[in-house]
């Protein structure tokens, strides 16, 4: 599988920036993984981390899920991995396959991508329970877009780590 990765608009109003920048970071993600057998995706960086490529897909479905289902969507749902609210959980694939953590996480990201297009504007706030104040759909859209950015540099030292595959 090879994913297409768009490079987002270098010009374009606030939401359509964030948009474009947040499904350049999703599909980052996705490209780091490109190529990998199951094994491959589930080994893990250094002991005694937990963390993988396929625990870093997995944690960020639980991330979208969290962000866009439950605060902004206000969606009463379970994390995908963790009855008891532990997004650490997500980390250990080490029984996950890539079917199921990428199904799940593209599931996420379709949600997520309904709820910011029927939200009317950037300023709709919802309440964050995690932060015990409410936010904008602005902050959640860079709070995630942060969270893929930061999770795309372990995913650049992890696949380094598996088969030397470096870059962009």
């Amino acid at each position: 599988m090879t994913t297409e990765r768009i490079p987002p608009p270098v010009i374009g109003d606030e939401r359509a920036m964030l948009r474009g920048f947040l499904d350049y970071q999703r599909a980052t993600l996705a490209m780091k993984c490109d190529g990998l057998s199951d094994e491959e995706l589930r080994r893990r960086s250094m002991p005694p981390s937990t963390l993988s490529l396929l625990g870093l897909v997995r944690h960020m479905a639980e991330v979208e899920r969290a962000w866009f289902r439950r605060v902004m969507g206000g969606e009463d749902v379970p994390l995908v991995w963790s009855d008891e609210g532990d997004y650490q959980v997500a980390y250990d694939a080490s029984g996950a396959t890539r079917s199921q953590a990428f199904a799940a996480w593209q599931a996420e990201v379709e949600h997520a991508r309904r709820i910011e297009l029927r939200t009317p504007s950037l300023e709709v706030t919802a309440h964050a329970a995690r932060w015990e104040q409410d936010v904008s759909l602005r902050l959640v859209m860079l709070h995630v877009l942060l969270e893929y950015a930061r999770h795309n540099g372990h995913a650049d030292l992890i696949r380094e780590g598996v088969d030397g595959t470096v870059g962009a």
